[in-house]
């Protein structure tokens, strides 16, 4: 699938691309930059040579004098190479290094140093409906997500079940993230239970009988691995009781819904309204990433219940959105809009449902 027309912006300075899999760095990469020199450290054999002798790189720059732009592809695989790319980085030779990486828990684990200062930090999220165009279909992004990994299968929903196996087995079981698989296969289906709500680690815990400490851990690793991300309620010049716990999303509605236990008690419109939800998450997630300046991602819950579902914010943007899966809406369905805006009368409001008409 081209993958060239992704909004992220490029920059001229050396840069970080974090991302989940699937979110095609390594395709977008090579597609933008052909003539770049890549070091793919999924390959098992570069892996191994880089790991005994992370040094090596120095020497491969001095054989490709040609080769100003280096793309090191999954670069927690061999976070020595930080060292290097940093001598490289300091010694004021006309290189231009990408790194990416699909996981910052190795990073942050062994303690290198990240290069703070040096290189940018960008994320690749998921496709936005905008990237596609013409291509994007509502119905079965809800049912299929928005990976382009997933998109460009042949078979997109055998490759989106195969999505979870993939991360269990080479991040989580691999990298020695977690000791017991099951228990963390448990958490993964336990939490999903909360897309789109608010997140109880002691009900989590309880679900999937493990301490409330490993839960946290868990949760941790999902950020860490990108699978998935918490938004913080939004306490600015609070001046109602508000709770303090985050809600929790997966980084793809597709990959929510494979992971999600399904039962007889499950009907179709929660779990189709959680999608919904976590779709529009996405979006203003990969919006707040890919537009300039310094945007944040909150959702807005009094005490006694009444809740936005998410709030962006910035000195350029104010926006509180509402989203419902219903085919219709009443005026109770904007109430809770109505009561953010009498204590935001800045903010400006909207919702999204499942009907046709503007209105």
């Amino acid at each position: 699938m081209e993958l060239v027309g992704r909004f992220l912006p490029i920059p001229d300075d050396n840069f970080f691309l974090f991302g989940p899999r699937g979110t095609g760095k390594s395709t977008w990469l090579r597609q933008k930059f052909p003539e770049a020199l890549l070091i793919d450290l999924l390959d098992a054999g570069t892996m191994r040579v880089y790991l005994s002798r992370p040094e090596r790189l120095k020497e491969v720059l001095e054989g490709n004098p040609q080769s100003k732009r280096i793309i090191i592809d999954e670069i927690q695989r061999v976070p020595a190479l930080l060292d290097v790319v940093h001598q490289l980085i300091e010694s004021k030779q006309p290189f231009q290094f990408i790194l990416t990486g699909s996981s910052a828990r190795k990073l942050k684990r062994t303690g290198v140093n990240l290069l703070a200062g040096r290189l940018l930090l960008k994320t690749l999220h998921p496709f936005m409906a905008a990237e596609l165009g013409s291509r994007f279909n509502l119905a079965e992004s809800l049912q299929l997500g928005l990976l382009p990994l997933v998109l460009g299968a042949p078979n997109p929903r055998e490759t989106l079940k195969s999505y979870v196996v993939l991360y269990l087995r080479e991040e989580v079981q691999a990298e020695g993230l977690v000791r017991n698989i099951g228990s963390f296969s448990r958490f993964l289906e336990a939490v999903s239970l909360s897309q789109g709500s608010l997140l109880n680690i002691s009900e989590v815990a309880r679900e999937c009988q493990v301490s409330r400490k490993t839960v946290e851990g868990f949760v941790e690793i999902l950020e860490d691995l990108m699978l998935g991300f918490r938004v913080q309620v939004f306490t600015k010049r609070a001046k109602r009781h508000l709770v303090n716990h985050p809600k929790l999303y997966f980084m793809d509605a597709g990959v929510f819904r494979a992971i999600r236990p399904r039962g007889p008690l499950d009907s179709p419109e929660e779990i189709g309204g959680a999608c919904l939800e976590g779709l529009v998450a996405q979006h203003l997630r990969a919006w707040v990433a890919y537009t300039p300046g310094e945007h944040q991602l909150y959702y807005w819950r009094t005490k006694s219940g009444t809740e936005v579902d998410f709030v962006l914010y910035s000195d350029q943007a104010f926006w509180a959105i509402e989203v419902k899966s219903s085919k219709s809406i009443s005026g109770r369905d904007v109430k809770s809009l109505q009561a953010f805006k009498e204590d935001y009368p800045q903010a400006e409001t909207c919702l999204l449902y499942g009907g046709k008409e503007r209105m």
